[in-house]
């Protein structure tokens, strides 16, 4: 597969009476990254509605899933302080700044450890994802044969991810800051579960990014 033209998309009221089991699915949240492109301080401890960026989206993909993980790295005491109270695992990437590919790595690890089914990947920046959108995801995998999801909205994609186990080498042999993205797009395993959910391409890279969407 070449392009994201190519990726099959799929209609989410498909899957609307799909019950969520069979497969073990836990969550990385992406949260280590130094977000160089936001020029003023750490975009993840800047408020929406009263809340930090970061601790409003880990608290969404709690609202679907029991076992959440966030790699942190960068500012590590004060992200540490924004996600205080929640129930989550925290694990510290200390080569957060060698890129996002690094996270996943970390976060790869953890579901060997638990071993978890697939991983859904969230990301630390993306604080306006619906936890139906989440939901939506695990059941698209519990119903199909695809095995790397992705979120959708308009037909463009976005995230949160969901990558099954069968991946989790390809996810470790990724470099740079490039995440996931070359798996998506050169699978023929890849399919995107359209959503009415915009938050799943609105996240946080720039200062004008939050005074546009707060």
């Amino acid at each position: 597969m070449s392009n994201q033209d190519q990726i099959p998309v799929l209609n989410p009221h498909d899957f609307d009476t799909v019950e969520r089991t069979g497969k073990t699915v836990g969550c990385v949240v992406l949260a280590a990254g130094m977000g160089t492109r936001y020029a003023d301080g750490n975009k993840l401890l800047n408020n929406i509605d009263g809340e930090p960026i970061v601790r409003r989206a880990v608290r969404t993909f709690l609202a679907s899933l029991d076992d959440v993980v966030v790699v942190i790295g960068h500012d590590t005491a004060a992200v540490r302080k924004a996600l205080d109270g929640l129930d989550v695992s925290l694990v510290v990437n200390k080569d957060y700044d060698q890129g996002q590919s690094t996270s996943l790595h970390c976060g790869v690890v953890v579901g060997r450890n638990r071993g978890w089914d697939a991983i859904v990947f969230g990301l630390g920046d993306m604080p306006f994802v619906r936890s139906e959108t989440i939901d939506l995801l695990v059941r698209t995998d519990v119903a199909t044969d695809y095995t790397i999801l992705a979120a959708a909205y308009d037909r463009k994609r976005g995230n949160p991810t969901l990558f099954d186990a069968i991946h989790y080498d390809a996810l470790t042999e990724i470099e740079g800051d490039r995440g996931g993205r070359q798996l998506i797009v050169q699978s023929d395993e890849t399919a995107l579960v359209e959503t009415s959910d915009p938050g799943v391409t609105r996240d946080i890279d720039t200062i004008a990014d939050y005074n546009y969407y707060r």
